[in-house]
């Protein structure tokens, strides 16, 4: 690059500092949303020796932050657009933040959301005022059918994040940060499509330059990951659905450009780490996160186990719509997420007087589930749950513990499978015939849950194979998953695996799990 290319290239990006900026002060958002508290949490601060705060969106009156950028957008509308009416496909928050706003400036707003969305979002979006049309399974079918509504109807199409005025509205939320924690040292900020992110950047950048901005992602939707190996915004194979409100399969273009100039880290959790962190919040602030929601305090926790410390740390809190029937799910991993349990595979002798020694040896932790079932062999194999204090290191000391009492031990405190299937299937292995125990293949599924999921799915799957073991659970989110034995012979085995290819659903094989192999096969 030339000098004078140079040059040009930092004019450009002064003036987009300055455009964007100027977009952000005089944003007209407080039409409708509010200033929301930034809340100390005082006892996380002493457990990792850092001052934490969190920045409340959940108080809009969406429990959201989509309402500022919904907001700012449809003000900067024409005449000739709000007559016609506003249109968007969303999941979740967008949704609501703009019927709320295009009720407030009496526009027309039609939200096209998925059939799988949660009835929460759907019943609050025709609260606020907006017309809800229900289509196809996903939000890219959603997004396609809102595209094309948009078009017959000569209705503006108001995109959740890649958007100038959308992105400018966000950043009126480090407006606020700046004002209420003048010298934060690290602000952790959650990513779905980038727009928050983008938005809280570029404001950041230009008035507090020392302030180091984090975005946090979650580890199965981690979009901007992906961009930044890649040099720019590509789609990811698959999009992780329980923290459904930043599942989003690429990063914008217009936010991806301003992260990549502006964000000077990113993190990814996983699902754990992000329950861990939804119970932090409720504990302190009696408020229910939803799971993206909690997804930047997750990372900030993440960043405090290799930091110094005694550092000032900012967490945006940025929705809480969460849906009742999700807490099951959240309440079973949130300890694994804080490293307070361990799942165990155990095996004692088949011999009475084994559970009471098994529970001498572990000394004096808390047994939270035990799975056991008599096979007639000369061992057992159990599936425990045990209760730690809170770090990696206690639970090496543990396993240590058990191996030194001469206990073979496997630890799947880390195995998805084992925790999200295999623990409420103890019961005994397979004991069909041999020549079906040989063939036996496993596979985990997941679709998008509905009225009828479970049924659709059977019938795509057909009675060609028979189904050796079956396992599905539905915590009343998004999504549904299923675990499922089939015996496959080698003759059969390329028809069905094109027949998994075809049928369309998320699939993979777990027939090596270490976990099936214990218990089940």
């Amino acid at each position: 690059m030339t000098a004078t290319q140079d040059l040009l290239t930092q004019n450009t990006q002064q003036a987009e500092q300055l455009d964007y900026l100027r977009r952000i002060l005089l944003a007209p958002i407080y039409d409708v949303a509010v200033e929301t508290e930034l809340t100390p949490l005082t006892k996380l601060s002493t457990r990792l020796n850092n001052q934490i705060y969190l920045k409340r969106e959940d108080q809009q009156p969406v429990h959201s932050f989509k309402l500022r950028g919904a907001y700012n957008k449809l003000a900067n509308l024409t005449e000739e657009q709000c007559i016609h009416g506003v249109i968007a496909a969303s999941a979740g928050n967008h949704a609501q933040g703009l019927a709320l706003a295009a009720s407030k400036l009496g526009i027309k707003a039609t939200i096209v959301m998925p059939k799988t969305t949660p009835d929460i979002k759907v019943d609050n979006v025709r609260r606020f005022g907006g017309e809800v049309r229900l289509v196809g399974n996903s939000f890219n079918e959603a997004q396609a059918a809102s595209q094309e509504y948009a078009q017959a109807e000569n209705k503006t199409l108001i995109h959740p994040f890649d958007d100038v005025d959308v992105i400018a509205g966000q950043g009126t939320v480090a407006k606020e940060l700046l004002q209420q924690l003048p010298h934060a040292d690290v602000v952790f900020i959650p990513v779905g499509g980038g727009g928050l992110l983008a938005g809280m950047a570029v404001y950041l950048k230009q008035l507090s330059p020392k302030t180091k901005i984090i975005g946090v992602e979650a580890e199965d939707s981690a979009c901007l990951k992906a961009a930044l190996a890649a040099g720019g915004p590509v789609d990811i194979t698959q999009v992780g659905l329980f923290a459904d409100g930043v599942a989003v399969k690429r990063i914008g273009e217009n936010t991806f450009g301003l992260i990549q100039r502006y964000c000077d880290e990113v993190i990814t959790v996983n699902t754990d780490e992000i329950c861990a962190s939804i119970k932090d919040i409720f504990e302190q602030t009696r408020v229910i996160a939803e799971p993206a929601g909690a997804l930047s305090l997750a990372g900030l926790q993440k960043y405090c186990q290799s930091s110094q410390g005694s550092e000032s740390l900012a967490a945006i809190l940025s929705g809480a719509n969460m849906n009742f029937h999700s807490l099951r799910y959240v309440s079973e991993r949130c300890e694994l997420g804080e490293k307070k349990e361990a799942i165990l595979a155990v095996t004692i002798p088949e011999e009475k007087g084994s559970f009471k020694r098994f529970c001498q040896a572990i000394g004096n932790r808390a047994i939270t589930e035990f799975n056991y079932r008599y096979t007639g062999e000369p061992s057992a194999e159990i599936f425990v749950g045990i209760r730690l204090g809170g770090s990696v290191q206690e639970r090496q000391q543990l396993l240590q513990g058990l191996v030194n009492a001469n206990y073979k031990v496997r630890d799947f405190t880390d195995n998805e499978l084992a925790k999200l299937h295999v623990r409420y299937m103890i019961g005994g292995k397979n004991i069909t015939p041999a020549h079906h125990q040989k063939n036996e293949r496993l596979f985990s599924f997941e679709f998008p849950e509905h009225p009828g999921a479970l049924e659709k799915f059977l019938a795509a799957m057909g009675e060609h194979w028979n189904i050796t073991l079956f396992h599905y659970r539905n915590h009343g989110a998004a999504f549904g998953q299923v675990l499922a034995g089939f015996d496959v012979d080698n003759k059969q085995e390329q028809e069905f695996f094109q027949h998994l290819a075809d049928l369309g659903y998320q699939w993979q094989e777990e027939t090596d799990n270490l976990a099936y192999q214990t218990f089940l096969n």
